[in-house]
């Protein structure tokens, strides 16, 4: 990735903190920033810490709200919000076509990642996580502020083919007999295991996921290990597995996107989604479930 910062640059995995610094100061009209910052327990958290201080010419987005889809119960915690809805919020906040979207949290991307998959699944690959997020930031010596964004002028953005695939339910429940792909649960060992499991109505995990706990890709930090690193460990984990070949979930559809951003860093592509995840999987008794360290 060109480290010419310019407002033509193209990041399509992380930016730091003074490179997205020096772009706002030069260019901010080349970037679009947003703030995704949330608390799966206190869901309005995340808009309050933005009230209390962003970074500059952040919006902000509700994971809720404006990153998921209706629930119907059956349909996970975080469905995939309606595209073209999706494509109209960004529009309304000024996105224009092309232009360089920075997605940041303050939880090491757990949910900036969301709005990183969300973007290429609309067609735009000009999308990056502000790596080491708002601690980042702070810790290179810039400012968050408390200013409100003055009212946008409508962008132009539209979705296009969509960079990355999905797979539903019924393609899980297939893979049960086929295993045809390998799950990859992002959850943490202990959920993964059915143990502690306070979101979803059972604990466990589908049977045959492996596990790749979403936090074991980032330092102490909280910034993404290197290329190297992941791409070691992510063979480590699924060895012999073809990446094409990967189903990625977790509990709802949102930090299985931390490990498709870390796989994408490591070199590894083609990965798919399961968006609706154990809770979605959970939700019909009649599906099995694993219990323990095994898959």
């Amino acid at each position: 990735m060109s480290q010419n910062l310019s407002p033509h640059t193209h990041y399509t995995t992380l930016i730091s903190a003074a490179n997205l610094a020096e772009r706002l100061a030069s260019a901010p009209a080349s970037v679009f920033v947003v703030d995704c910052r949330f608390d799966l327990i206190d869901t309005d958290a995340g808009a309050k810490a933005y009230a209390a201080g962003h970074l500059p010419h952040a919006h902000y987005l509700h994971l809720d709200r404006d990153l998921s889809g209706t629930k119907t119960g059956t349909n996970g915690r975080h469905p995939l919000p309606d595209r073209q809805r999706l494509v109209d919020t960004l529009a309304a906040l000024g996105l224009k076509q092309g232009q360089q979207v920075v997605a940041y949290d303050a939880q090491g991307g757990m949910y900036a990642a969301r709005l990183w998959w969300l973007l290429r699944w609309l067609g735009h690959d000009s999308v990056a996580l502000l790596d080491g997020g708002v601690q980042a930031w702070e810790a290179a010596g810039q400012a968050l502020t408390q200013d409100v964004l003055p009212q946008a002028t409508r962008g132009d953005f539209k979705a296009g083919k969509p960079l990355v695939a999905t797979v539903d339910v019924h393609a899980i429940e297939q893979n049960l007999n086929t295993h045809e792909r390998t799950l990859l649960d992002a959850r943490a060992a202990d959920r993964y295991r059915g143990e502690n499991e306070t979101l979803d109505r059972v604990g466990g995990h589908i049977p045959g996921a492996l596990n790749r706990f979403f936090k074991d890709n980032l330092t102490a930090d909280s910034r993404f290990k290197s290329a190297h690193t992941l791409r070691d460990e992510f063979g480590a984990v699924m060895p012999g597995v073809a990446p094409d070949r990967v189903v990625l979930q977790c509990g709802s559809g949102v930090t299985a996107c931390h490990n498709a951003l870390a796989m994408e860093i490591a070199g590894l592509h083609g990965a798919v989604l399961y968006p609706g995840s154990w809770s979605e999987w959970s939700a019909d008794p009649a599906r099995p479930v694993a219990t323990g360290a095994k898959p």
